[in-house]
C-alpha cells in the first residue's frame, strides 16, 4: 500500500489538471500558432508559466485504484499487476482465469 500522502498529492494534481485543462489548452494553442505576432505568443507563454505546475496533465501519475502502487499499472483495469493477480486469484476480476497445467 502506498503512502496516503502520495495518493492524496496525486489526487490533488488530477483535480487541478482537470480544472485548468481548458485554459492550458487555449494558451498552448496560442503559443503554437505561427500566424500570430511574436509578442502575443510570448504573452501567452508567460501566462502559461504563471499557472500552477501541478495543473499540468503530465504531472499526474497513474496509480492503482486498489493499492495506490505507481508501477506496473494496467490502464484498462486501473490497477497494478500485484492487485490484478491477487483479485484474479480470488475470482473477482471478470474474464480473468488463472491458468493451470
Amino acid at each position: 500500500m502506498a503512502k496516503k500522502s502520495s495518493i492524496e498529492t496525486n489526487n490533488r494534481r488530477a483535480r487541478l489538471a482537470k480544472k485548468h485543462a481548458a485554459k492550458r489548452a487555449r494558451l498552448k494553442a496560442v503559443t503554437q500558432d505561427q500566424s500570430l505576432p511574436i509578442e502575443e505568443r510570448f504573452q501567452a507563454t508567460l501566462k502559461l508559466a504563471e499557472m500552477p505546475r501541478n495543473s499540468a496533465k503530465i504531472r499526474v501519475r497513474n496509480r492503482c485504484e486498489v493499492t495506490g502502487r505507481p508501477r506496473a499499472y494496467y490502464r484498462k483495469l486501473k490497477m497494478s499487476r500485484v492487485a490484478l493477480r491477487e483479485l484474479g486469484g480470488l475470482g473477482l476480476v471478470p474474464g480473468l482465469v488463472k491458468s493451470s497445467w
